[in-house]
């Protein structure tokens, strides 16, 4: 819903998907404390991926059974935002590609001014970690697109508009990150750069295809590809181990390059690249059809109009073709004077 369609929504529509946002909050808040309680029980290797896969469950389950009760017909994947449609490989596809290239940018000065000093380790165990690895950060990438782009948002929009809602959703985004280990000023001014931009997405797409890809491009570089920390967490494993040195403006320090000055940069840069290599999809999916106005013109004459026409038709002769006055093979030039 684009903003100047919310203004025409009623009062009680919004305060309805109001509720339904504190809701969809709340339940998304429980996810995420007791997933870890259920992850402790299984051995710290597979934890990760038991407390992500546990959180997901939880979203889909939760967001399903409050869509169903409150969404009507539409299907529950939908109003988490995990359309079915052709171009959903693509659009993820692009996603990956654009956060790969927003972390190569993010980490290249670092690399020219000699400020990462990467450790390779290409032992079985650090290619199991590296598998793993990946495969929680998908699982993570799309439970947090789900809980933060998906089913709350959208009621979200329908409340206050998309502006308001980009904007209150990259903060709680922020405000979320900002209990993760040695998290600044500076990497939760990131982080809610980084909401906006996967906001974005979504609204160019009205799916989560490209901002989960994005998301998931971003986290697997900066950890798989580079060896860095994500958002001041350190225990993925790869075949690359990198410690970013000071200064914590240009590499983030151990919070890692999401801590730094820069990355608010590149994720404003990022903005405006995937708003320009979105554009048919934005237009595809966001393009709304010209509702004429006015009187229609296809209504049925009035009765009495009609049965006056009747009237006239029935007292009229039937019409008669008039031959021409000139004979055949006349020619009206033969009575011109010479």
């Amino acid at each position: 819903m684009t903003d100047s369609a919310w203004r025409t929504e009623k009062p009680d529509t919004r305060f309805s998907s109001a509720l339904q946002f504190v809701l969809g909050a709340a339940w998304m808040l429980i996810a995420f404390n007791v997933a870890p309680g259920v992850a402790q029980r299984f051995p710290a290797i597979y934890a990760p991926l038991v407390q992500e896969t546990v959180i997901l469950l939880l979203l889909l389950v939760g967001f399903g059974m409050l869509a169903s009760r409150t969404r009507g017909a539409t299907p529950a994947s939908r109003t988490m935002g995990l359309v079915r449609r052709k171009t959903a490989k693509q659009e993820w596809a692009l996603g990956v590609a654009l956060g790969w290239g927003m972390v190569v940018v993010l980490v290249l000065p670092m690399v020219l001014f000699g400020r990462l000093h990467p450790i390779f380790d290409w032992s079985p165990t650090a290619w199991n970690s590296l598998v793993l690895s990946i495969l929680v950060l998908s699982i993570a990438a799309l439970a947090e697109e789900i809980g933060f782009r998906g089913y709350p948002f959208q009621r979200l929009i329908e409340a206050i508009g998309e502006s308001w809602a980009t904007v209150a959703m990259a903060l709680i985004f922020g405000l979320v990150h900002l209990q993760n280990p040695h998290a600044t000023l500076a990497s939760t001014l990131a982080t809610v750069l980084s909401g906006i931009l996967f906001a974005v997405a979504y609204l160019r797409t009205k799916a989560l295809w490209l901002s989960w890809g994005l998301h998931l491009g971003w986290n697997v570089s900066m950890a798989v590809l580079f060896g860095l920390p994500v958002s001041g967490v350190t225990e993925f494993g790869s075949v690359v181990q990198t410690g970013p040195e000071l200064p914590v403006w240009l590499t983030g320090g151990v919070y890692g390059p999401e801590g730094s000055l820069l990355a608010s940069i590149v994720i404003l840069i990022g903005v405006a690249v995937l708003v320009r290599t979105t554009r048919e999809y934005a237009w595809e999916y966001n393009y709304q059809p010209i509702v004429g106005a006015g009187y229609p013109m296809d209504v049925a004459a009035p009765a009495e109009h009609s049965k006056m026409e009747a009237a006239a038709a029935a007292r009229l002769a039937p019409l008669v073709q008039i031959s021409s006055s000139t004979p055949q093979g006349f020619n009206r030039t033969d009575d011109i004077p010479k």
